[in-house]
């Protein structure tokens, strides 16, 4: 049980991930949101929703591919995964499913995924944040919770659970919309910025679960469970999903920086960005 897994990484890989991550983010735009890719390229109502932060979010994986191809060796470097003793009882994961949450030479994936799911939370949050009706004694999340809870005379509830409905019930009755509203709003805007600037990443998109699951508990479909999915392998992922963003500076200095990602032949410089992969 103590069988050792190698992996190599070569510039023409780095390139091929690249390429699938760049493919992805494209695929996703074109299936699950509208109008990112068409005419004009700037909307000022709706910037962050405007074409061009499409095209600048695809250049920012590319440029990410290109400075980890940049720094691998010709030759490209060789991964140990998995070598030594194993614990009893443990089954040990595929070499993909290793590599995707806890290399970072293949984090290069989770950028795409990041951006749409981050990109998603901070368009919703920034309508709420310019919004009376969010922000100014939440209106409009009383709205939501009373259609929510209302039972129709002769039909069911848009809540399945009973218990939630009563919830729901209890935050009317007690007027917590006048805050809740404020908290939604200013918490989409933080999960959309964590994830696209891959701040505490494994965080945001945790939250984003949760309001995501807040709302199918509440009846509402729309893209809640899309981004729910897409959110859970970013909680996963944590690890790796922000390197190509501030959590390559902030885990570290959190105390819980990478370890045992390394290399078997790669010195230092080999990692992208420069960051040791070693454990310190």
């Amino acid at each position: 049980m103590g069988r050792r897994t190698s992996f190599a990484i070569t510039r023409e890989q780095t390139w091929a991930i690249t390429a699938a991550s760049v493919v992805l983010f494209v695929v996703l735009n074109w299936l699950f949101a509208d109008g990112m890719f068409g005419m004009p390229l700037w909307n000022a109502e709706e910037w962050i929703s405007s074409p061009i932060i499409t095209y600048v979010m695809i250049a920012l994986i590319i440029l990410a591919g290109w400075r980890q191809a940049t720094s691998l060796p010709a030759q490209g470097i060789t991964m140990r995964l998995g070598g030594g003793e194993v614990t009893p009882g443990q089954v040990e994961d595929p070499l993909i499913w290793r590599l995707l949450l806890g290399n970072v030479f293949v984090a290069l994936f989770w950028i795409p995924i990041r951006f749409f799911v981050g990109r998603e939370w901070l368009t919703a949050g920034l309508h709420k944040i310019t919004d009376p009706g969010w922000m100014d004694g939440g209106a409009s999340l009383q709205g939501y919770w009373t259609n929510a809870a209302a039972i129709p005379e002769g039909g069911r509830a848009p809540i399945t659970y009973d218990w939630f409905r009563q919830f729901i019930q209890y935050m009317l009755d007690n007027q917590w919309y006048t805050w809740f509203a404020k908290l939604v709003a200013v918490g989409e805007v933080l999960i959309g910025l964590g994830l696209i600037f891959g701040a505490l990443v494994g965080i945001a998109a945790f939250f984003g679960t949760l309001m995501n699951f807040s709302f199918m508990l509440a009846g509402t479909t729309s893209t809640n469970p899309v981004l729910f999915g897409l959110a859970v392998f970013l909680v996963l992922a944590w690890k790796v999903a922000g390197y190509w963003g501030l959590d390559r500076y902030l885990l570290p200095a959190l105390g819980t920086p990478w370890h045992e990602a390394g290399t078997a032949t790669a010195p230092e410089a080999a990692v992208p960005g420069g960051l040791s992969a070693g454990r310190r």
